[in-house]
Formats: C-alpha cells, sequence, structure tokens
C-alpha cells in the first residue's frame, strides 16, 4: 500500500519518533529547492484532505512507486484505484512532513523526507505512523510531479 494509501486509511502503533539526521532549514534552500518543496507540501496537503483527483494531477502519466508494504511497484492507475477506495474510509486529522535532503538538476529532483502521520479509521479508531519516502520529480508545466516514489513506515511499526 502506497504512502498515499496510508495517509488515507491510516498507520500503525502510537509513537513518537526522534530523528537523528537534521533537515535542512527551509532558508538553506535555493530557490529550485523550495520551489519543489512547495510541490511535495501541496500533494500531501491535497491526499490529507482526501481530494483525489488533486492528488493524482501532481502525479506523472509515467509514475512508478514503490511502498515498503507493496511486493510490487504501483503505477499510476493503480495507486488511484487504490487512492479512490480509502479516500471514503478514513480521514487525515494531522500530518507533518520533515525535508532531509532536496537535490535539484535540472527538471529532475529527488526528496528525502520524513513523516508523522495521525489518521482515523470509519471504526472511529484513531492510528499514528512514522517514516521516511524519497520522491523523485519532474518538472512539468508549472509544478513538481511524481514521477516515483519508495518508503513507508519505520520498521518498528511493520
Amino acid at each position: 500500500m502506497s504512502r498515499h494509501l496510508r495517509l488515507i486509511a491510516g498507520g500503525s502503533l502510537i509513537c513518537l519518533a526522534v530523528f537523528v539526521a537534521a533537515p535542512v532549514a527551509a532558508g538553506d534552500w535555493s530557490a529550485a529547492q523550495q520551489e519543489v518543496w512547495k510541490n511535495v507540501e501541496a500533494y500531501w496537503a491535497m491526499i490529507a484532505k482526501g481530494d483525489v483527483d488533486g492528488f493524482l494531477a501532481y502525479m506523472h502519466e509515467d509514475y512508478a512507486g514503490w511502498s515498503l508494504s507493496s511486493p510490487v511497484p504501483e503505477s499510476k492507475a493503480t495507486s488511484a484505484k487504490y487512492l479512490r477506495f480509502f479516500a471514503t474510509r478514513g480521514t487525515t486529522e494531522f500530518y507533518d512532513i520533515t525535508p532531509v535532503a532536496i537535490v535539484v538538476h535540472g527538471d529532475f529532483a529527488v526528496v528525502h523526507y520524513f513523516y508523522y502521520e495521525v489518521s482515523k479509521n470509519a471504526e472511529g479508531k484513531t492510528r499514528t505512523e512514522h517514516g521516511r519516502w524519497t520522491d523523485v520529480l519532474i518538472k512539468q508545466g508549472d509544478r513538481w510531479v511524481l514521477l516515483g516514489d519508495h518508503g513507508g513506515a519505520a520498521e518498528d511499526e511493520s
């Protein structure tokens, strides 16, 4: 299940992680890095509020993402099916994403970050999850879109 599905469907254990790596301070980023991160924040906000179509607009048609919980990578079409299914089965109560590294080369970018989220399923059960993701983005028009990603919940929650 991709990170976006887990954001809607909910996570695992209640745990607050203390991260060792120091995130890059926003003031230290180049304009290109800031632009990339702004787009990552935008698509997380879309999926957190249940806007599946808005989130899918940030996915490249050739997207291939591989979460730690999935046996094989998922295409955009497969992700869309899961997202639409789970969108009505839970809500995101809170989330936070913290960048660790952003590398930009022309129209390509790689973003490594931690996430923490609290969600509530249809039965009202609250779940908390934390982990890390690597997103590979490509510039498409005026926005950076997901070409691929990899990551998921921390091992202690698997």
